[in-house]
């Protein structure tokens, strides 16, 4: 039974067919939580002790940073379950996930230099965390530059697939770089083996914010991935009648 839903899983086609379905509720809660957890955020959070309300960026910053490392997992994963099974589905899965990961790493970055700005009084520092941001975000275009880098479609997936597993040696070391080394980033604001340093009348709607960033990651990914399965599969007969059906109800 396990077996017969994996497999199902690594069907291009149904997944496009299930994930039609599943998308207008997923979108109606990624509105909900993205829009109470920024007005929550932005317009109804206390300001900060020392920052006053230059911290509120955080609301954008760190779900966009959180997401955008779970997201390489994502992609490193799809990426392994690619070259083991050699599961079409999950190439195209990797690809996308390359590509969404890439803008929220930017959006995580820029926002940063943002909030560095009045905080630090300079937009951007080679911190260690910064620093192994960026270089997440060059393993992450590097996926992406991959696919495109080869004539044989087979090789440019599995280098692809390498680069994304040895890039996640990167992660752990963004994780635990304010850990390790001095840094002007402050150190980790939610903790789960010790209390967390924020007040929860900050901390709730930044919670909401990182679950309606999870949602539009996952939105995200469905969408570029439906799209990598119609322009892949555009040869099968499915596809085609998909097409034409499309074509005939307009």
């Amino acid at each position: 039974m396990t077996w017969q839903w994996f497999h199902r899983l690594g069907s291009p086609r149904w997944f496009y067919e299930k994930s039609g379905n599943w998308l207008p509720w997923l979108t109606a809660v990624t509105a909900l939580l993205l829009v109470v957890g920024s007005i929550w955020g932005l317009a109804f959070a206390p300001a900060d002790a020392k920052q006053g309300n230059s911290y509120r960026i955080i609301y954008i910053h760190m779900p966009t940073a959180v997401v955008s490392l779970a997201g390489y997992y994502v992609m490193a994963i799809s990426g392994a379950v690619g070259l083991i099974w050699r599961m079409k589905l999950a190439y195209m899965m990797m690809k996308s996930a390359a590509i969404v990961g890439a803008m929220l790493t930017f959006l995580a970055l820029f926002t940063g230099a943002v909030w560095g700005k009045p905080t630090w009084g300079t937009w951007w520092v080679w911190d260690a965390r910064t620093a192994f941001m960026v270089l997440m975000l060059f393993l992450y275009l590097g996926v992406i530059a991959l696919q495109e880098a080869y004539q044989s479609h087979d090789t440019a997936t599995k280098a692809s697939a390498i680069l994304a597993l040895v890039g996640t040696v990167n992660i752990p070391i963004i994780y635990k770089s304010v850990d390790w080394w001095y840094t002007l980033h402050q150190p980790a604001t939610i903790k789960f083996t010790s209390e967390s340093t924020i007040h929860p009348s900050m901390l709730y709607p930044l919670l909401t914010m990182i679950a309606g960033v999870y949602c539009l990651y996952t939105v995200a990914l469905i969408l570029y991935t439906r799209a990598e399965v119609l322009q892949r599969e555009k040869r099968t007969k499915w596809v085609q009648q998909l097409v034409t059906g499309a074509g005939e109800a307009r």
